[in-house]
């Protein structure tokens, strides 16, 4: 995804390694992608996973503020806790400050 903001933004790492089956985690997942779309500051997210030993999405916010919206919000807060007791075998959150980028398009 190109991010059309310039720096400095945020972005929130978010590295994972996923329990066996499915149970729920694409719906959850294609959700939270909407909701977060909708919250102010979000600037867009990049994901990738090499099923089912790492995920990697990175997500992009115009500042700590809408990140700790999105953190907080009333839908997301209960399906992150239900990701812990079911869709992961284990995560780690990495928030960074942005400041500079640069693209190469062949």
């Amino acid at each position: 995804m190109h991010i059309q903001a310039e720096p400095p933004y945020y972005a929130v790492i978010f590295t994972s390694r996923r329990t066996d089956g499915d149970n729920g985690y694409a719906d959850a997942a294609k959700r939270m992608g909407e909701l977060a779309a909708q919250q102010p500051g979000f600037l867009g997210w990049d994901s990738a996973r090499t099923s089912p030993e790492l995920g990697i999405t990175v997500s992009y916010w115009k500042d700590e503020e809408s990140i700790a919206g999105w953190r907080n919000h009333v839908e997301h807060a209960p399906t992150r806790d239900h990701g812990r007791a079911n869709w992961y075998e284990d995560f780690e959150v990495h928030v960074a400050k942005v400041e500079r980028t640069y693209r190469w398009t062949k």
